[in-house]
């Protein structure tokens, strides 16, 4: 692949695109490059015109033998018409019945694909892609579309990459790379050039791939088709579509009943001409044999039953594109597919808290309250503290008239369902999320990783010295950190063999055992004497504690199915 991108200085990358690292473009300069670059989309494969694809419908496949059927028919009836003075009106009548079955089917089955054609348009506009975009200095969120050469973004884990970019700077980043290389483990980045493949450098990452964990900034060096992702696009658009398995088919089945129909027919002519029919009389023959041999109800027959499947299957929310698809997915054998998202509505909601030794029921359904805590209640109040500050997630703007479990958010899909239970909980208090994080100003963060498998964050104190150290990760990690737990607002001594751990190991299990995904949570007030305000963390170096913390509860979450 031909690009110098990641091996070139970030100088001379500033130069070729006009841009700065820490300002991002002027505002001048994006209208110019944006007008020359254009929206930072692909671009789509070109569409069949829906004249086209209507003749298809009416003239394709088995619908042309029915249509040679009912032009036989009107020859045959014009040829008796012209030899009889009152002839039979049968083959007029099945000419016309034919005609009139293969235009109504044709209409029919094209209804039906362009009613799913445009409900899977309108899904392409549910959701537009957005961007966290820095110009002339300032933040601010945008359509991914409106992104250009040279644009300065910020990426977390939860993202999908907007385009093609070069890292700037990052933390704990790593990228999952699955659906352009087919590496299944995250890939670390850096702002080093490693390789002298662009693939395989870690300053590069692309379009369409998932940022997993960690936070980065990133200069934009290729939009739309010119991403690697674009150009694989390109590829792929340029390749022609196989039949499916009931189009070969019913191919198979025309070549057969047409050589059966003109075999007959033409032996029924042969035998009409030695038998002295008159000429005109053995082509009516000749017709009428070849009519009587296509199975004029079949289309309609298998257009109604693949119609009547694809309403039976629309039922249970799954879309036909195509109406020849349903037999397709009659024929297979196994379906490989993603869990989360597909199989389930990646709208995760906290259904269990365990705190004070007990298991809560939490609110899951909008309007419906089965909360079962308070932030009344000091460990709680605790729990839901460590939830709001150690949690990246943010609502998106414009939702405050919708409930809250409602609303969308901008973040991973687990840290949005711990920000809507606390944001119920900060509810009753009179306060938000947003205020309590803004009171307990972030320090220093360590972003969640899989093989640390916790997140750490540290904030200062209203009115206090101290500063708070806040952790959530995988349970059994995070109870492998702390020497003390809280229960009913005191901090107990928890040594190995505590009941208490044997406590939370059989809460763990009982969420687990619900299918439920279990996060641990626990806090430090780190001494003010050693950690005063204006102490430099370190999340390289870490020169902070790291164990002998307090552990405070459980918090779990479920992914209901679609």
């Amino acid at each position: 692949m031909d690009m110098d991108w990641h091996r070139i200085t970030m100088d001379e990358l500033c130069k070729r695109l006009s841009t700065d690292v820490s300002m991002g473009l002027t505002e001048a300069m994006y209208k110019e490059v944006y007008a020359r670059e254009g929206p930072n989309r692909l671009t789509p494969p070109k569409t069949t015109p829906e004249w086209v694809k209507f003749c298809k419908q009416l003239f394709g496949g088995f619908s042309t033998l029915l249509w040679i059927g009912a032009i036989l028919c009107f020859i045959a009836y014009g040829i008796q018409t012209s030899n009889e003075v009152s002839p039979q009106k049968d083959n007029l009548y099945l000419g016309a019945v034919l005609t009139f079955v293969v235009v109504v089917t044709g209409i029919f089955a094209y209804y039906q694909e362009a009613k799913s054609a445009a409900i899977m348009d309108s899904f392409k506009k549910m959701v537009p892609r957005t961007a966290t975009v820095i110009r002339d200095g300032k933040p601010d969120v945008v359509n991914a579309e409106l992104l250009t050469l040279g644009d300065l973004i910020e990426v977390k884990g939860g993202d999908k990459l907007p385009a093609d970019v070069r890292i700037i700077s990052c933390s704990s980043f790593k990228v999952d790379n699955s659906s352009l290389t087919g590496e299944s483990e995250p890939q670390s980045r850096s702002p080093e050039c490693t390789e002298d493949n662009p693939i395989e450098t870690k300053n590069l990452a692309f379009f369409s791939t998932n940022a997993v964990e960690g936070t980065a900034r990133a200069v934009v060096i290729a939009c739309g088709d010119n991403t690697v992702m674009g150009r694989i696009a390109s590829l792929a658009s340029s390749l022609g579509n196989d039949q499916t398995p009931i189009a070969i088919e019913i191919e198979h089945f025309i070549h057969i009943i047409s050589g059966v129909a003109v075999f007959l027919g033409v032996s029924f002519l042969i035998f009409a001409l030695c038998l002295d029919y008159k000429p005109l009389e053995a082509v009516v023959f000749l017709i009428g044999i070849i009519v009587a041999n296509v199975p004029e109800g079949l289309l309609a027959t298998v257009t109604v039953c693949l119609t009547l499947t694809a309403k039976r299957m629309a039922k249970k929310n799954c879309l036909v594109k195509n109406l020849e698809a349903v037999e397709t997915l009659g024929s297979t054998s196994t379906i490989c597919s993603d869990k989360t998202g597909t199989l389930t509505q990646n709208r995760m909601t906290v259904a269990h808290v365990w705190f004070d030794l007990k298991i809560f029921k939490g609110d899951t359904v909008p309007g419906k309250k089965d909360r079962e805590f308070e932030t009344s209640m000091s460990t709680c109040k605790s729990l839901m503290m460590i939830a709001s500050l150690c949690n990246r997630a943010v609502f998106l703007k414009g939702q405050e008239d919708d409930h809250i479990l409602s609303r969308d958010c901008q973040g991973d899909a687990s840290e949005s369902a711990l920000l809507k239970s606390v944001e119920l909980c900060w509810k009753d208090e009179g306060t938000t999320t947003e205020k309590v994080r803004e009171q307990h100003k972030k320090v220093i963060e360590i972003p969640f990783n899989s093989t640390n498998k916790y997140q750490v964050s540290v904030h200062e104190l209203p009115d206090d010295d101290r500063h708070l150290l806040v952790m959530k990760g995988a349970p059994e990690r995070i109870l492998d950190r702390c020497s003390k737990i809280l229960v009913n607002g005191e901090e107990l001594d928890m040594p190995a063999d505590s009941e208490y751990r044997q406590n939370f190991t059989e809460a763990y299990e009982t969420l687990g055992g619900y299918g439920e995904r279990v996060l641990g949570f626990c806090h430090s007030y780190l001494d003010a004497k050693e950690y005063p305000h204006g102490y430099q963390f370190d999340n390289e170096d870490i020169n902070f504690p790291m164990d002998g913390f307090t552990f405070v509860g459980l918090m779990a979450m479920i992914d209901p199915p679609r």
